[in-house]
């Protein structure tokens, strides 16, 4: 029953889904901007979520160290999107991203720390990149600043309803 639920919200985001951009044409370098930048796109809102929930399905060590190794990745992607933008090769990384972390999230993998932790860190390099690459031409760091703190929000926010999810797990199971 599990497997048949965790397919379901794989087709439904499928069905859904839209392209996986980081939404180009940015108009301000600002720190508001950055903010706003990973609130205004599914794909980042999903993937940076599913981390979060991820994390706290996991729990221990993976609270901390999933979403600090997005984080640190996705800066390390924006530098490398910055210095060499034009890679087709990381659109599909966003992409797959969500992909990969929603069903993780939806068939609560029991995934190894170190291998979540890269595997999360992947995805952080690509949304990185992206973010990179479509950043405002002569960006300083305010956008980028503006970003990562939203993205780290996400992430506490994903924690958040993970943590909570698990709270009320055994009420409800009680209940049937």
């Amino acid at each position: 029953m599990k497997i048949l639920r965790s397919l379901s919200v794989a087709a439904l985001g499928l069905v859904v889904a839209g392209p996986a951009l980081a939404h180009p044409g940015h108009a301000s370098d600002t720190l508001a901007a950055g903010l706003m930048h990973p609130l205004t796109g599914l794909d980042h809102l999903l993937a940076m979520l599913a981390v979060g929930v991820a994390a706290a399905q996991r729990g221990g060590k993976a609270l901390w160290l999933w979403p600090a190794a997005f984080l640190a990745s996705m800066i390390g992607g924006y530098g490398l999107g910055v210095a060499l933008p034009g890679s087709p090769l990381f659109e599909p990384g966003v992409l797959a991203s969500v992909i990969v972390l929603g069903a993780l999230v939806a068939v609560q993998a029991r995934v190894p720390l170190a291998a979540g932790a890269a595997l999360i860190a992947a995805s952080g390099l690509s949304h990185g990149y992206v973010h990179g690459a479509e950043s405002p031409a002569g960006a300083g760091l305010a956008f980028p600043l503006g970003f990562v703190l939203a993205t780290a929000g996400l992430h506490a926010a994903g924690l958040t309803l993970g943590l909570a999810a698990r709270r009320l797990a055994p009420a409800r199971a009680g209940r049937r």
